[in-house]
């Protein structure tokens, strides 16, 4: 069984308005098991729901620190479909980037069926069958979440069909059980996803997520700019180190360290430098990216205060302060990709998304 529970409210902390409040902190046992003991009935015959893309590890923070990002994401709709049979789910169609036609129909191997079937079991759905829509807003393996993003949109829509029954924390478990199967068990994703913000993952056993709230009257802007180039996570994953130093490992907890502060205190700066300076990962996962390293030194000659991988790569990721200024940031960053790296690239600039997954759209049972 899974028991979650929220410390010290639920789930109120989560509002952007209380970002002054102490960071919350969610314990969870990782099992998507029955949560509602009575089966809920649907409160709409159709929903549609949007998650965000991210960027995990933010430097330093590897498997253990990630943050939504603005404007790019995956939708979902899910609706009442008397042709499926009762408690179970079938993906209807795939559409979106054209890496979407390598994805599976089968809601076993697709990560948003497999969310959203551990939804269904945690609201224990026995005698309603959904129809699910995928939406591809994003690429594959591009360092963005793309799996967590529809991972979160199919949890938040299924919750939502039935009313809403479920808690946030609830749906990160969901969510992370598809993440587990697809990509690996690790949540640096899918909790920012339907979070929102910036999250910290304190433990992974029980689950233990902090919200970390940047300041609302801050702005941070993300220079994300992606090559023509796929970086599949099993093989990032394979490039890393078995063992660490003591001084690396030193290093890299002072600077997660710093980059946390930074966060919660707005320090753009500090935490551009921060994120910069991972010593264990991005050694490794850099050279595996043709033209990565040309990219990170254009974007801090250009002014970014700092950069790093997005996730697993290949998109990198810089921050500052000022849009216009991002948009520099971003050509000189494609041009080191094609100049070095011989790849194609594109960039986008775009703010934190404080919001996380949700709904988008309904149509209430007649």
């Amino acid at each position: 069984m899974a028991i979650c529970f929220f410390s010290p409210l639920k789930p109120m902390p989560f509002s952007p308005s209380n970002h002054n409040s102490k960071p919350p902190l969610i314990r969870c046992s990782f099992s998507p098991s029955t949560i509602t003991t009575a089966e809920p009935k649907p409160v709409f015959s159709s929903v549609r729901s949007f998650a965000p893309a991210t960027v995990a590890n933010l430097g330093p923070g590897f498997d253990f620190l990630g943050c939504a990002v603005d404007g790019l994401g995956d939708y979902v709709s899910v609706r009442v479909d008397p042709s499926v049979h009762p408690g179970e789910i079938s993906i209807s169609d795939i559409c979106g980037t054209h890496a979407s036609k390598k994805l599976s129909k089968n809601p076993l191997w697709n990560c948003a069926g497999i969310a959203a079937i551990a939804t269904m079991k945690m609201l224990n759905i026995r005698s309603v069958g959904l129809s699910l829509t995928l939406e591809k807003g994003l690429p594959l393996g591009s360092g963005l979440g793309s799996s967590a993003a529809s991972a979160a949109a199919a949890a938040v829509a299924v919750n939502e069909i039935f009313g809403g029954k479920l808690d946030v924390e609830d749906l990160v478990v969901a969510g992370l059980e598809s993440e587990t199967k697809v990509s690996g068990y690790h949540a640096d994703n899918i909790a920012p996803a339907i979070m929102g913000g910036f999250v910290l993952i304190r433990n992974y056993t029980p689950l233990e997520l902090m919200s970390l709230k940047f300041p609302e009257e801050k702005d941070i802007f993300f220079v994300l700019v992606s090559p023509d180039f796929e970086a599949p996570t099993k093989k990032m994953r394979a490039a890393l180190p078995r063992e660490i130093e003591m001084t690396h490992h030193v290093w890299n907890c002072s600077q997660a360290g710093a980059l946390v502060a930074s966060v919660l205190q707005g320090d753009l700066k500090g935490l551009g430098k921060a994120l910069s300076n991972d010593k264990i990962v991005e050694p490794k996962r850099a050279p595996l990216i043709p033209g990565m390293e040309a990219v990170k030194k254009a974007a801090l000659a250009a002014g970014a205060f700092g950069c790093t991988i997005s996730g697993a790569g290949p998109t990198a990721v810089a921050v500052i302060d000022n849009e216009e200024k991002g948009k520099e940031i971003g050509e000189r960053m494609v041009d080191a990709f094609r100049n070095e790296g011989n790849l194609n690239a594109v960039a986008m600039v775009t703010r934190l998304d404080r919001i996380g997954a949700r709904l988008v759209s309904s149509v209430p049972i007649r």
